[in-house]
């Protein structure tokens, strides 16, 4: 398969106003959506109809308008929902029966970013071959057919949508209970979900303690949080608060801070949801969890323990979703905190997996803490390096070395990946074994190899 030039692990996305996160991009890629989904979704005769949501930067004015003049110009119909959580998008999309949905989010990336990831009619991200096509028309305009006349296509906002996404996610959470008497603080990084996902828990009856909810344009995702949970977990200690939720700037994962004010690990939090499951006879023994090639050895080995499969596929959730449709998963996700339930939708939801962790909490009769303790994970350390360029690993010598002394130290006892980002220009490096001092050493060791031949 051709190599992508615009589309990365989740979209395409880059520093807002710079080549490709521009007007002109936005605009054409409105175009190329438009034309792909009259084609596919055989609506030549008919306007398709596009959801277009974003998060709250700045940027966001900007190529929402791009994106949707861009739309309209090619004979398609667009709702603007204005900001609202990516598994939000997803859903109104199928719910609507739209043709496309698209959400503009760089996601955890600082305000500067931004980017635009594209859901097909059944809320899915997209595969590797669509964006390649996708990628075709952007990069040769005069591919597409150019409208005129009353072929030319309109927009307009609907504000009350949130609503639909709101009771979906609320139907999440057994309807055996309920969050009354619940002392909940939800962090919405200033983000997507700075409105709605207060709004459902508080609904639901719990008393919020709301943090990142004034989003400004510019303070998505700063100092607040999934990314950084340390406000949330005082406040959770200050108050006596039962749980945690931290979600990040569009709202798809999230990271649970238990009663003491600690952070779960994200790979403990699969597990949980999976044990969960399997108690509530959603899941049976044989059946497989999806992760990544980033997943502890020790949720892997937990899992095989409850009887249950586990399969990794590359990093990225929409990867992750395409093996869970294919092969019929219930139950998948990564430790930033991406969890998908595909009973409750199509792709990662921060909301819905807080409101999991609650029924756990009433199905088990438990605390947080109570519940993860059990739950045994391999050492883990996982840096970032920024990179001048991203050329083969295999092409760098020492790189190659250091990585070979570390394979060697860890032997069948650990691992070593080595990936660049799908987003920034960033390599991660993360080892896992049994000698927490041993990986320390040879993560220094891979970064300094790093540094001294792209850094």
């Amino acid at each position: 398969m051709s190599k992508r030039k615009l589309f990365g692990t989740d979209g395409i996305r880059g520093k807002a106003n710079v080549y490709p996160m521009t007007g002109d991009m936005a605009f054409q890629l409105g175009r190329a959506v438009t034309h792909h989904f009259q084609l596919t979704n055989n609506c030549e005769s008919k306007k398709p109809l596009i959801i277009v949501g974003k998060d709250t930067r700045l940027s966001c004015y900007m190529l929402e308008q791009a994106f949707a003049a861009g739309v309209c110009s090619q004979g398609g119909e667009v709702i603007l929902t204005g900001p609202l959580p990516t598994p939000g998008v997803a859903f109104v999309t199928k719910s609507m029966r739209a043709d496309a949905g698209v959400m503009i989010s760089a996601s955890h990336n600082p305000f500067s970013d931004n980017g635009i990831k594209i859901f097909d009619p059944k809320g899915f991200k997209l595969p590797d071959e669509v964006e390649l096509k996708l990628e075709k028309m952007v990069l040769e305009p005069s591919l597409i057919p150019q409208k005129i006349d009353g072929e030319l296509g309109n927009a307009k906002r609907l504000k009350e949508v949130f609503g639909r996404y709101i009771v979906h996610c609320k139907n999440a959470l057994d309807d055996e209970y309920d969050l009354e008497g619940m002392r909940v603080v939800l962090d919405g990084a200033n983000g997507a979900g700075y409105k709605v996902a207060p709004m459902m828990f508080s609904e639901l009856g719990a008393e919020v303690l709301p943090l990142g909810v004034k989003p400004n344009g510019q303070n998505i995702n700063l100092d607040c949080g999934s990314l950084h949970p340390e406000k949330a977990s005082a406040l959770v200690n200050k108050y006596r608060a039962d749980i945690g939720i931290c979600l990040d700037g569009d709202a798809d994962r999230c990271v649970i801070i238990d009663e003491n004010g600690a952070v779960v690990d994200g790979d403990k939090l699969i597990a949980l949801y999976a044990k969960l499951l399997l108690d509530q006879g959603v899941l049976k023994k044989g059946d497989t969890v999806v992760g990544t090639i980033m997943s502890n050895l020790g949720l892997e080995n937990q899992l095989k323990d409850w009887g249950l499969k586990f399969h990794r596929t590359q990093v990225g959730d929409r990867y992750i979703i395409e093996y869970m449709k294919e092969h019929k998963a219930k139950l998948g996700g990564e430790p930033s905190g991406h969890i998908i339930f595909t009973d409750h939708g199509t792709t990662g939801d921060g909301a819905v997996a807080g409101l999991k962790m609650i029924e756990a909490m009433k199905f088990y009769k438990k605390k947080v803490s109570e519940m993860v303790a059990d739950i045994k994970l391999y050492p883990q350390v996982l840096k970032s390096c920024l990179v001048a360029h991203k050329p083969e690993l295999s092409s760098l010598p020492k790189v190659q070395d250091s990585l070979k002394k570390a394979e060697k130290a860890l032997g069948n006892k650990g691992r070593v990946i080595l990936r660049y980002s799908g987003t920034e220009p960033k390599i991660r490096v993360m080892i896992e074994g049994e000698d927490q001092a041993l990986i320390d050493k040879h993560c220094g060791d891979l970064l300094e190899a790093i540094q001294a031949e792209i850094g």
